[in-house]
């Protein structure tokens, strides 16, 4: 009589009976994780920029008749509806109205753009730089990192919703009600949540992060565009954009939660889109074929400089197409200026900038805003090199005997010279549309003038970059600071009555504010001198540190 062995059949996982979203609750608390500084980072600066703008208004707006004259503006002015929105409640133009026609349209660009980061980061990147294809190797569903990605954005578009809808109610501001706040922050929480979908969308069509989030701010701008285009127009296109909607919703004037719904539904469709799509691609690839380069690279490609303006000229021409486009909303603005001038605060805060005009003044406070925005882009590429070191693509490049000082160099020129290219495409821009406005040329040879005068803030803050990816890169978030907090000191500054010292550690406070100020050339030497001895700090670090890989 023979005997059967029966052979133990391996246990069969929760994935391989076709569970797709096992360890999506996993995935989520490590995003979470991984994002607790940046999460609470936006949430934070968003909040106060906010509502510490909201709280300002009854000192800048006291009387009833102040807000009537600034309806009047927003109504008969186009540049002012490009920028702000059609316009809700302004034959009863009330604080709450005024939050949703000043603010929401612009503010909620941010909300946007926290998720579009937020889901390319956890989903296209990690594709990338191949941790997706580790982790799917283990027990996890074939939807679970897309389902954490969106589920990470949602609970911080929420989170900020919340937070913006506390705050607002809070500030006891007469017709900022607790209705209205709640509208008013889920708003925010709504084109978060549409703009995920669209990043996850994007997600899939290309295999390069920076692609996906590149085509996702690309949509962003055009959703502000839209939106500009049908408020000046007065027609329905304004319908086509999300960021019409939540104005739309005009809280604290009709708190309107249709076009919210509506805004809801549009980014669950988003994201059923998205799964469809990832249905039709491989993990690693994008459903976008990429373009057969050339049989043979040019000589510049194979220098180090040139492989590195490879990797970002895409960056620095679209940066500075954006800044440019910004630059003319602006300056399209300054035909309204003089409508201000009778008004007791803005006089205070033109006296405190300078200026023998509004204009002057208004042009001094608003090409410093911009300068730090351009800043975003040097210290992006910056930290480029931080980048490939964590891909594991550096060590391949720094075997072929390339010094590490001439890898990182390069990247450091492209950063430095591309802040001075932004800047020069905001400052056209800005005097472009000052001078059109205005009729006055001259405009935009002063304008040039003080945008490059921020160079070398721009350049201390990208050296501080630099040195912190050289000293410390486990803590590259510290990169960032700097600029958060030059960002606190212009928007709140003034505001909280800060003490001087506190004012001087933002290096954008020692650059002459001109038109409005006279030109002086020692401050931006000390700066530059500052910057340069923070890239060499960075350089040198950097030689002496292991190379690191994830």
């Amino acid at each position: 009589m023979t005997a059967t062995v029966a052979t133990p059949r391996a246990p069969v996982s929760h994935a391989a009976r076709g569970n797709a979203l096992t360890g999506t609750g996993t995935l989520i608390r490590f995003n979470l994780r991984r994002d607790r500084l940046r999460i609470p980072a936006w949430l934070a600066g968003i909040a106060l920029v906010q509502v510490g703008g909201a709280a300002s208004y009854p000192d800048i707006y006291p009387t009833a008749a102040d807000r009537f004259k600034q309806a009047a503006i927003m109504d008969s002015s186009p540049a002012m509806k490009a920028m702000t929105g059609p316009g809700h409640g302004l034959a009863d133009y009330t604080y709450g109205a005024m939050m949703t026609n000043e603010y929401l349209g612009f503010m909620v660009i941010f909300a946007a753009l926290m998720s579009v980061f937020m889901v390319v980061r956890h989903t296209r990147t990690e594709e990338e730089t191949g941790r997706a294809e580790l982790v799917r190797a283990s027990v996890v569903g074939r939807y679970a990192h897309l389902t954490a990605a969106l589920a990470t954005a949602a609970i911080a578009s929420v989170a900020l919703g919340l937070l913006i809808a506390l705050g607002m109610g809070g500030l006891g501001i007469e017709t900022v009600d607790w209705p209205g706040s709640f509208a008013f922050g889920a708003a925010y929480a709504s084109v978060g949540l549409v703009f995920a979908g669209i990043a996850a969308v994007t997600a899939q069509i290309t295999e390069y992060g920076r692609a996906a989030s590149g085509i996702a701010g690309v949509l962003i701008g055009v959703a502000y565009a839209v939106r500009a285009i049908g408020d000046v127009a007065g027609n329905a296109l304004s319908w086509l954009s999300p960021i019409g909607w939540v104005q739309a919703a005009a809280p604290y004037v009709h708190n309107d939660w249709l076009p919210l719904g509506l805004a809801l539904a549009v980014a669950a469709a988003l994201t059923v889109a998205a799964f469809t799509l990832g249905n039709r691609r491989d993990i690693g690839a994008g459903l976008r074929a990429e373009r057969a380069g050339a049989a043979a690279g040019s000589a510049f490609l194979g220098t180090p400089a040139g492989f590195a303006w490879r990797l970002q000229r895409a960056s620095v021409f679209w940066w500075a197409v954006a800044m440019f486009c910004f630059g003319i909303a602006y300056g399209s603005a300054v035909d309204v200026l003089e409508s201000y001038s009778d008004n007791e605060v803005v006089r205070e805060i033109t006296k405190s900038i300078g200026g023998a005009t509004l204009v002057e003044s208004w042009l001094s406070m608003i090409i410093s805003l911009l300068a730090i925005v351009c800043t975003i882009f040097a210290i992006i590429a910056a930290l480029r090199p931080r980048r490939e070191e964590t891909s594991g693509r550096a060590e391949a490049i720094l075997a072929t005997g390339l010094s590490r000082t001439r890898w990182v160099a390069t990247h450091v020129v492209i950063a430095l010279a591309g802040g001075a290219v932004m800047l020069l495409a905001t400052g056209a821009g800005l005097g472009l549309g000052a001078a059109l406005t205005s009729g006055e040329a001259h405009y935009v040879a002063d304008v040039l003038g003080a945008m490059l005068a921020y160079a070398p803030a721009l350049w201390l803050t990208a050296g501080l970059a630099v040195t912190v990816f050289g000293v410390a890169p486990r803590v590259i978030g510290l990169a960032w600071a700097l600029l958060v907090y030059a960002i606190f000191v212009v928007y709140l500054g003034g505001l909280l009555d800060l003490p001087g010292w506190m004012l001087d550690v933002s290096p954008y406070t020692h650059v002459p504010r001109m038109p409005a100020e006279e030109f002086t050339a020692t401050p931006l030497v000390i700066l530059t001198a500052i910057a340069a001895a923070l890239v060499t700090t960075g350089l040198l670090a950097f030689r002496r540190r292991d190379i690191e890989a994830t």
